[in-house]
């Protein structure tokens, strides 16, 4: 099992990005799906969230209004779409899903509840 993330870069403040995660090995439509990020001397943390049809949606109040994470299940890929990038979003930003088909009240916000990473693509935004 592996995620490809992509779409990471160096740009302005101010500006979009689109970031994509691509699963193969195994399909994940009805599993959850998140990203994660860690800056540079500080812990991993909770970007976003979706489950399996794409209607429920978890996002870290930091993003709340200006990230959307959206899922394609036949492409077997999900997408954090970021606007308003500033410096403070300057990370390096992991996709993970779970393995299992987990039935909660809330969508998970923590890295233990994630069992597969990708290898995270640098998004570095300039003031």
């Amino acid at each position: 099992v592996q995620l490809q993330a992509s779409g990471g870069g160096l740009v302005q403040a101010g500006v979009s990005l689109r970031l994509s995660c691509a699963a193969s090995g195994r399909t994940f439509y009805r599993n959850t799906m998140g990203w994660f990020r860690q800056a540079p001397g500080k812990e991993r943390e909770f970007v976003a969230a979706i489950g399996w049809g794409g209607s429920s949606t978890a996002y870290a109040d930091s993003v709340k209004g200006r990230f959307t994470i959206s899922r394609d299940n036949a492409k077997n890929t999900v997408y954090l779409q970021m606007n308003s990038l500033n410096p403070e979003d300057t990370a390096v930003y992991y996709c993970a899903a779970q393995s299992l088909i987990v039935i909660a009240p809330s969508l998970p916000e923590s890295a233990t509840q994630y069992d597969y990473w990708g290898q995270g693509t640098l998004v570095t935004v300039s003031s």
